[in-house]
């Protein structure tokens, strides 16, 4: 079967030569060693993955700050190719094409490395992971520790607590729970056989689920905090705070049920502009129960912090200490699945009325009920140590509608209040929607209003946007 080679563009040539390498992104010359290459490849597929160019060397005059040198033809780059087939030997996880460019010599191989469920390794028996630019080795045990603990491999769940076992096995939680549902058996023999019991002590994910109050047995790795912030601004201050955190504590399934409903009863009392005046911020409770529920279920209890809930004017933000765990990223969060403390998440599903009830639908339960709203979806995003979830109050309609509509209901829209409405950050880009409005003659400017103080209104009232 011949070699594909895919012909780039000058725009495309211009783009690789204007690369900067990073988190993502990595430039190596053909002349690299194979061996000294696995680094890369370490280091991606332990990260988040990322985009290798091979065949790309430094450039040392202007303007751009690579330049072409690529492979005199693929099989060439077979000694490179060999090293991925060694680290992935299921062809899996990993992707490659060859780029060329009539004005140029040669092939370059590219390839798209894969977030992976295993620990790959370097040539030198060392794990790599991807920090910004670099690829830092993981060479200590602790550095190791916790590289399989965000690969899934192993767990925190799983480690047990010098404490009491009554604290558990003997708890209010504990005891309405076997009466509740496994009213044959005692707690201990069936803690233990459920494996949150280990060496004679609890496990974290036994004193989570059973403890009475694990916020004094795991201090700040098993509570949750809501903010509510009177802005929309993209972070929260001191000034804009309003009262003091609430603490929620309890055990995990008591921990979810009070969270979502004190947050609900919050953002019940928050009122925004809307188009037909000030109106009440809504978000589908499944949402907000399934967000929670993940952040408790699956965060890292390693990590000594709580959940953060954080309310402000125009979105819900819920962060969960830990980063997405194994071959799970925010692109493709909704159709893999993996559970980093399986069993906190497999015995909670047995608790009357469990907060996972569809195990593994959790998010696209929050996502569906989004878009049945018409409002836009939840965001994901990873940070260095946790994962933010935003619940945004912004509504799929286009920003051409929301002002038609702000208009029909009120005689004038300004700059700064169309980009309340529609979530458009930039002054410049609210202006692009204005003057498309105005050149498909719907709206005008209000007469002798400029620059800060200029607004629009309807030029034939009752037309809307299509």
């Amino acid at each position: 079967m011949p070699i594909l080679v895919n012909e780039l563009t000058d725009k495309q040539l211009l783009e690789v030569f204007s690369y900067t390498e990073g988190h993502f992104l990595d430039l190596k010359a053909k002349e690299i060693k194979p061996s000294k290459l696995t680094k890369a490849i370490s280091a991606f597929a332990n990260a988040d993955g990322g985009e290798l160019y091979i065949g790309i060397a430094e450039n040392v005059t202007l303007p751009f700050p690579h330049k072409w040198e690529g492979f005199a033809k693929p099989e060439d780059a077979n000694a490179h190719l060999q090293v991925f087939e060694k680290l992935f030997p299921l062809g899996e996880d990993y992707l490659y094409t060859f780029l060329s460019h009539p004005k140029q010599t040669g092939v370059v191989l590219q390839v798209i490395v894969r977030k992976t469920k295993a620990i790959v390794r370097a040539n030198d028996g060392i794990p790599y992971v991807r920090r910004g630019a670099q690829s830092l080795p993981v060479d200590t045990q602790a550095k190791l520790a916790l590289l399989e603990r965000n690969k899934g491999i192993t767990s925190f769940e799983n480690e047990p607590v010098s404490v009491e076992l009554a604290k558990v096995c003997n708890s209010t939680t504990a005891i309405k729970f076997i009466l509740d549902v496994v009213p044959t058996s005692e707690p201990e023999p069936w803690m233990r056989k459920q494996e949150l019991v280990k060496d004679d002590k609890p496990t974290v994910s036994g004193i989570v689920l059973f403890a009475d109050l694990p916020q004094a047995i795991l201090p700040k790795r098993s509570g949750i905090k809501i903010y509510r912030y009177k802005t929309s601004d993209t972070e929260g201050t001191r000034d804009t705070l309003v009262g003091e955190p609430i603490s929620i504590e309890g055990c995990a399934y008591d921990l979810i049920k009070q969270t979502v409903e004190i947050t609900r009863e919050i953002i019940g009392k928050i009122q925004v502009l809307g188009t037909k005046g000030l109106e009440p911020v809504t978000y589908p409770k499944e949402t907000l129960h399934e967000v929670i529920t993940n952040a408790v279920l699956h965060r890292d209890y390693a990590i000594a912090d709580d959940v953060h809930v954080r309310i402000f004017d125009n979105r819900v933000e819920v962060e969960s200490p830990g980063r997405l765990p194994a071959h799970i990223t925010p692109k493709n969060i909704l159709k893999e699945r993996f559970a980093r403390n399986g069993n906190l998440v497999r015995v909670i599903n047995k608790f009357p009325d469990p907060p996972n009830k569809d195990v593994g639908e959790g998010l696209n339960t929050a996502f569906e009920a989004m878009r049945n709203l018409r409002l836009k979806e939840p965001v994901v995003v990873e940070q260095e140590n946790s994962v933010v979830v935003q619940i945004r109050h912004e509504r799929l309609a286009s920003a051409e509608d929301i002002i038609m509509e702000y208009l029909e209901n009120n005689p004038l829209i300004t700059n700064r209040v169309a980009r309340g409405l529609t979530g458009i950050k930039s002054e410049n880009s609210m202006k692009s929607v204005f003057w498309r409005l105005r050149d498909r003659n719907l709206i005008q400017q209000v007469p002798g209003r400029s620059g800060f103080a200029s607004a629009w209104q309807l030029k034939k009232k009752g037309k809307r946007a299509r």
